[in-house]
């Protein structure tokens, strides 16, 4: 039908270019619109009191202890943004082969979420359910002898780790792991613990990017990495319909969210998962992504503010209902001064 219309377009009886002509028109026939409450916000925790540490390859971006995390929490309430998104930066003392130190109910994400629920009752607090920033050896998941990934067993450790976060007051915990079957073994043991409320968004359809690097120098897992990869449990650059299978499984194992990574590379994923599924579908604009704009900004090359309003606008025009971006306070602060 759509197309039959189209074809009795024609020229000069339409003229495109009319409602293009005044601002009061662009803004009336504007298809998709950008808000606060689109975006959640990803930080960086440290240990410790009073520590601020700037990301050198992501400008403008610090890990921060909890009690300075307070003011940017604070800031999130006042800008309206809907959540904040936890990623701990952990003590290489601590971290082991098996990431135990993941589901220590007095670690540090824990303790954070239950000072942040109880300061900011109405914000929306995420935890990542992964095991790469607390395992010795920079993997997601348990090695074996040959240095692969154990599927079932990682799986294990990480139900123990979002059952520590539910049990500490977390509103959403996010499994950015990419075990299969991990979504349902998590869900199962939300239910049986009675944590009937606490939301799932899952990482369904992660891929094996080179865009993660600076992410994992935030977090401090890219030496513990070195050359090693994680392309037997993250998706292949080149495959789109497995994305929809993943998505699938995640949704059918109780997923209340799911999500596409990276962003602006995958823009035809986030489509087809939003078209197939008509689910909540986040997507996270990535380390690299925002270390790109930020670098080109720097140096002149680029429009600071118009090419993060337009990278950021362009995901919702792809389908996705929120966005993970490091850029969500200056995005929600532009927002509101143009409100």
């Amino acid at each position: 039908m759509k197309s039959q219309a189209n074809a009795l377009l024609h020229f000069p009886d339409h003229r495109p270019r009319r409602m293009r002509r005044d601002d009061w028109s662009r803004r009336l026939m504007q298809e998709n619109h950008l808000s606060a409450n689109d975006l959640i916000y990803p930080v960086f925790l440290l240990e410790g009191k009073n520590q601020s540490q700037a990301v050198g390859s992501m400008p403008g971006v610090n890990r921060v202890s909890l009690d300075l995390l307070f003011a940017v929490a604070e800031e999130c309430v006042a800008l309206g943004i809907p959540v904040l998104a936890l990623f701990p930066v952990i003590d290489a003392t601590i971290k082991t082969p098996d990431g135990k130190e993941s589901f220590n109910p007095n670690g540090l994400i824990p303790n954070a979420v239950r000072e942040l629920k109880k300061r900011f009752p109405n914000l929306g607090v995420m935890t990542d359910v992964a095991l790469d920033p607390y395992t010795s050896h920079g993997q997601d998941g348990v090695l074996d002898e040959q240095g692969r990934i154990l599927n079932d067993e990682t799986t294990a450790i990480l139900v123990q780790q979002a059952i520590a976060q539910a049990e500490a007051g977390v509103d959403i915990v996010a499994p950015s792991d990419m075990m299969d079957g991990r979504i349902g073994k998590i869900r199962e043991a939300l239910e049986q613990k009675k944590f009937i409320h606490t939301r799932i968004m899952a990482y369904s359809a992660k891929y094996a990017s080179a865009f993660y690097g600076p992410f994992r120098d935030a977090v401090g897992s890219a030496k513990n990495l070195g050359k090693a990869d994680k392309k037997t449990y993250q998706m292949d650059c080149a495959n789109s319909d497995e994305a929809l299978r993943e998505v699938a499984l995640d949704i059918s194992e109780g997923a209340d969210m799911v999500m596409v990574k990276p962003g602006m590379p995958y823009l035809d994923i986030v489509r087809r998962v939003k078209e197939t599924f008509e689910y909540p579908t986040y997507v996270y604009q990535v380390s690299g992504e925002y270390a790109m704009l930020k670098a080109a900004a720097q140096n002149g090359w680029l429009d600071h503010d118009a090419v993060m309003m337009e990278s950021l606008l362009a995901f919702k025009r792809a389908g996705a209902d929120g966005i993970l971006t490091y850029f969500a306070l200056e995005a929600a602060r532009l927002l509101k001064e143009k409100k």
